[in-house]
């Protein structure tokens, strides 16, 4: 290996919003994340919607009609032929 080249390695604390820290190597003295393994839903089992602004209730609004009546034509778009 090169010398001088590579990047300082710290043991690093990582503190999650959920409030769980723990022990890790980086390049980086202290990391902060969102979401950890404690409370990911995928290692929980648990169903927990993670929303950043607002994107999971603008789907839902956008979709929550999907199925249903179909959309009326706006007026004065008769289709050709008609007269």
């Amino acid at each position: 290996m090169k010398e001088g080249i590579h990047p300082e390695h710290h043991k690093a604390v990582v503190h999650c919003a959920c409030g769980n820290e723990f022990e890790t190597g980086s390049t980086l003295k202290e990391i902060k994340v969102e979401i950890c393994s404690k409370c990911h839903p995928f290692f929980t089992g648990k169903q927990k919607l993670v929303d950043a602004a607002g994107r999971v209730e603008k789907f839902r609004t956008k979709y929550s009609n999907v199925g249903g009546a179909k959309k009326k034509a706006p007026k004065g778009s008769a289709g050709k032929g008609e007269k």
